[in-house]
């Protein structure tokens, strides 16, 4: 048997990090993958919301970079689990628990106009006469 799980969608909100109270970080957010329709089917897409968690440094590397919007490959395991919720309700939730994450797409328009001030800034440019070796 194997149970391994490949997507790429877009993130529907910003990760939340949170710890373990042995302080274990665990982050979980949900991205959007679109499903495309057979002709037989009618046609067009629809979009399926994909619960994902990370734990530990994974964890916190989501936290930090990943943000609402951005698309992302993950990759990981199906997890199937039941909890109760707060009327006492037994629920089910189906989650990828991430083994590896890919962030896509190019850098957000502030982090391209920061790097391009950086450029634009006399003062941050080394001359190659300055370098030392």
């Amino acid at each position: 048997m194997y149970n391994k799980v490949f997507l790429i969608g877009n993130l529907t909100r910003d990760p939340e990090l949170r710890y373990t109270t042995s302080g274990i970080p665990a982050a979980r957010f949900a991205i959007a993958v679109n499903r495309f329709k057979s002709k037989d089917a009618g046609g067009g897409q629809d979009v399926d919301f994909i619960n994902i968690v990370a734990w530990r440094r994974l964890a916190e590397i989501c936290g930090e970079y990943l943000k609402k919007g951005r698309p992302v490959a993950v990759e990981g395991v199906l997890q199937i689990r039941s909890y109760q919720d707060k009327t006492g309700a037994t629920r089910t939730m189906t989650e990828v628990v991430l083994d590896n994450m890919q962030m896509l797409g190019s850098k957000s328009p502030a982090q391209a106009r920061d790097l391009s001030a950086d450029k634009q800034n006399p003062e941050s440019v080394i001359e190659s006469d300055e370098i030392p070796f």
